[in-house]
């Protein structure tokens, strides 16, 4: 009997994942909201018409980013707000208060790309390096 292989790697069709970058970390948890949203859908035609104040707490700064970036898609898909943009008010390893500016969802005006489903702790990683800070984060599709 001829031995084949005992394993292979498989795409898993359920995660996409991205890469963000910040001067701070503020500026990270930012650009990884945005980041996000770029995923789910189409972000050109949203406008930073009105802010909107999000806030979350957690037990670490890995934590952190998982809760906020799902806030942040909660408020997208539960209360139906696209954001153009994000400033991170207050920061510390454990809590972010942010402002998002944008404006109420419109599926003309603001066309889905993927349902993301949640963000996943799966490879989670923040990081320094040459003096930036860097994410890199999976989400259930």
């Amino acid at each position: 009997m001829e031995a084949g292989p005992t394993f292979e790697l498989l795409e898993h069709p359920a995660d996409i994942g991205f890469r963000a970058f910040g001067n701070t970390l503020p500026e990270l948890f930012a650009n990884c909201a945005v980041a996000l949203l770029s995923i789910a859908c189409d972000l050109s035609a949203v406008q930073p018409a009105k802010g909107y104040r999000l806030a979350v707490s957690s037990g670490d700064r890995e934590s952190l980013l998982v809760d906020w970036l799902n806030e942040v898609l909660y408020w997208f898909d539960g209360k139906h707000v696209a954001f153009a943009g994000f400033q991170v008010d207050q920061f510390d390893d454990t809590s972010l208060a942010a402002t998002g500016f944008g404006e109420p969802r419109e599926s003309a005006r603001h066309p889905g790309k993927l349902i993301v489903k949640a963000v996943t702790y799966h490879q989670l990683r923040i990081q320094q390096r040459e003096g930036r800070w860097l994410a890199e984060v999976y989400v259930d599709i």
